[in-house]
């Protein structure tokens, strides 16, 4: 591959297309030979396209050269989760319940982003259909973690992630339900973008709780997750020239987003609000008791949901799971349905509070994910250790879904560690500007 360019922005790689410095079919072959010649191949991607890759390209340099590009990442090649429907390249959302399935056509999202110019390089593993944010799966493939091979990757957009970490896709296309955009984003120290629930089209995507499903990319850099939002569907990328923090109000989210921390995210988390506050930056530490209510009956909404989805089907297919993410599934059966819709309810009321005590800031900050990537064998071999650190991991990130918020994750200095930026709900333009900012700053 030419030096640098596994190492380069999306956007980076769609100006070399634009200035004719780069070859969309070159760089789509360079990226295919990466994956093709890659020890961790089969672990990172569940398939490649390459084929369809090679023909999107071509398509894209006939475009570069007759000075009709699509858009800003015209002929940058990506990759896709393995829950996004791709025509005729099978779909299994990293389950072998779903082994075999052959979508006709592509997600709605992917239609979006091919008649934007992307390039489909393939498939990437996942957790068992997205339940999960450790990234393990004994069933198909666990990926690595880019800080070590014996770390968890992070889910469940564990390939995402790890495509783009290892160089084998210059942006991955993920999915976030209580933080499986955030998590492998912060382990594997990318930018992840959590998008507002109903922003972009879920036809075509396999489902997990569809109340708080979303899609975001796993990306280098705060530009590339604008381009790549308004490429799949979203608004049109904001100016992001000239980012400050000077005068900006930020809020730390106190109490549950803070107390179950571990030494080394949240002194790295400090050092972070450091740097924002050198750059002018107003940071007011906000406890928010609601929230820890919230928390408490965030597992029956998600386990209902997730379990009506896929009850049925996992009842009809006993120990095809792996046992701990099937008992998260399992779990939903314990509620009714009247606890289930009281509850949602009462997440409504607190839903209102929350907007109402951040409304005068810019943007709610906390350490993307409480602890850093644990050790992959030991969650493999104790259920009980996968169970608790499962839950300590998505603490902070789950809090935007059951706000219904967008949220932006930032590596730091420190290596699986990140940094998440939460907006309000349809304010990704906002919260992109602002992450900019943080992003210089950091």
């Amino acid at each position: 591959m030419k030096t640098g360019w596994q190492q380069m922005s999306a956007t980076a790689l769609g100006k070399g297309i634009g200035t004719g410095e780069i070859d969309p079919v070159t760089l789509t072959e360079a990226f295919l030979d990466a994956i093709n010649q890659h020890q961790y191949r089969d672990r990172i991607y569940a398939r490649s396209t390459g084929e369809r890759a090679l023909s999107e390209a071509t398509a894209a340099r006939d475009r570069a050269r007759a000075g009709t590009r699509r858009g800003p990442l015209d002929g940058v090649p990506i990759s896709w989760k393995d829950l996004f429907d791709t025509a005729n390249t099978l779909t299994e959302a990293g389950s072998a319940l779903l082994k075999g399935r052959m979508p006709t056509q592509d997600a709605v999202v992917l239609q979006n982003a091919t008649r934007a110019g992307l390039v489909c390089l393939g498939k990437t593993h996942m957790t068992e259909l997205a339940f999960s944010g450790l990234g393990l799966n004994p069933v198909t493939a666990t990926p690595p973690n880019i800080n070590g091979p014996a770390l968890a990757p992070g889910g469940s957009s564990s390939g995402a992630a790890t495509s783009v970490a290892f160089g084998l896709a210059a942006a991955g296309i993920g999915s976030d339900t209580g933080g499986s955009v955030r998590i492998p984003a912060a382990w594997n120290n990318l930018v992840g973008l959590k998008t507002t629930a109903g922003l972009l089209s879920l036809t075509g995507v396999v489902p997990l709780c569809s109340k708080f499903d979303t899609i975001g990319p796993l990306c280098r850099s705060v530009e590339d997750a604008a381009h790549l939002l308004a490429a799949m569907g979203g608004p049109k990328a904001p100016d992001l020239a000239k980012p400050s923090l000077h005068g900006t109000r930020l809020a730390v989210l106190e109490t549950v987003g803070l107390d179950k921390c571990r030494p080394e995210p949240l002194a790295d988390f400090e050092v972070a609000l450091q740097r924002f506050e050198a750059k002018g930056a107003i940071i007011t530490r906000l406890p928010i008791p609601a929230i820890s209510r919230a928390m408490e009956i965030a597992g029956c909404l998600f386990v209902v949901e997730a379990y009506a989805q896929w009850g049925k089907t996992i009842e009809a297919n006993p120990d095809t799971m792996y046992s701990p993410v099937q008992r998260r599934f399992e779990a939903g059966r314990k509620y009714s349905g009247v606890e289930y819709v009281r509850r949602w309810k009462e997440m409504k009321q607190i839903r209102a509070e929350y907007t109402a005590l951040v409304a005068g800031y810019d943007a709610v900050l906390l350490p993307s994910s409480a602890i850093l990537p644990p050790d992959r064998e030991r969650l493999l071999n104790d259920d009980e250790y996968f169970i608790a650190e499962n839950l300590v991991a998505l603490n902070n990130t789950r809090i935007a879904n059951l706000m219904g918020l967008c949220a932006l994750t930032l590596p730091t200095d420190t290596p699986g560690c990140g940094i998440m930026a939460m907006g309000a709900p349809l304010g990704e333009a906002r919260l992109l500007r602002l992450g900019v900012a943080m992003e210089a700053a950091l």
